[in-house]
């Protein structure tokens, strides 16, 4: 895009890349289910991710086929359940609104707000030094971010350190549910590594890793009330506000181990 930057205190022409944002309307079963405002990249992911985390599948193996069709307004997803699953999702299939901030805007009844079975790896443990180099290599991963400044991203690290994938995205929720679908798909164990997510980390994003089974949770950003509420009763370790060189433990310390190497 054509922009006018003003640099020491001069006007002069440009162009910057902008991130793309485009209506995705979920479709299960020939029924739309959600329009999500997100970048249309990684959408097969997305599909599986989104799947898992609003609770429409147990496990990738209930997603048969995923296809995306171009229409007028937008993107569409189609997203072929296993026939038991079709089933059990029309019955349950509640209206959401998209969005890419509040998670549970558009609910009906208090109820309603997510909270996902707890699937965690208690025995999954990371020392500090892992956790530093995971934050040190994650910024030369984010090549969305690098050019536009205007996007999220979620990372799935190893538990030595090493960035295993990385998901980008308008929408810090939809970043997390690309990661988690391109973890699902390729059968990532959650007892393998950790979660980083680079958005504020309130309670929807606990949720999700708790849906995941992730047990451990990097955020730069620090943590909601609600968020830390949430970690707690699913026994999760979140680590926020961190840095390269430092990090906040705000619960399940034990599995945060303090060598330096």
């Amino acid at each position: 895009m054509l922009v006018i930057d003003y640099v020491g205190q001069q006007f002069r022409p440009g162009s910057r890349p902008l991130a793309v944002e485009a209506p995705v309307n979920l479709v299960y079963g020939s029924v739309p289910h959600a329009v999500m405002m997100a970048t249309p990249g990684d959408l097969e992911d997305f599909a599986y991710g989104f799947s898992l985390t609003e609770g429409i599948v147990e496990d990738a193996s209930e997603i048969r086929e995923v296809r995306l069709e171009a229409v007028e307004d937008g993107l569409r997803l189609l997203v072929e359940l296993a026939p038991g699953r079709l089933r059990e999702h029309l019955a349950r299939k509640r209206a959401i609104s998209g969005r890419t901030g509040c998670g549970v805007c558009g609910i009906e009844d208090l109820a309603a707000i997510p909270r996902a079975e707890t699937r965690l790896a208690p025995s999954v443990t990371v020392s500090v030094s892992a956790v530093a180099k995971a934050l040190a290599g994650l910024d030369s991963e984010q090549h969305l971010g690098a050019v536009t400044r205007a996007v999220h991203a979620a990372a799935w690290a190893r538990l030595d350190g090493t960035i295993h994938a990385v998901r980008e995205d308008v929408g810090r929720h939809n970043a997390l549910d690309k990661l988690i679908g391109a973890l699902m798909r390729d059968g990532t164990d959650p007892a393998t590594g950790f979660l980083l997510i680079t958005s504020r980390c309130s309670f929807e994003m606990v949720e999700k890793a708790a849906r995941l089974g992730a047990a451990i949770v990097v955020a730069i950003s620090a943590p909601t009330s609600l968020a830390l509420e949430r970690a707690t009763a699913h026994g999760l370790t979140l680590c926020a506000i961190a840095r390269s060189d430092s990090l906040t433990v705000f619960t399940g310390g034990e599995r945060l181990r303090r060598d330096l190497g």
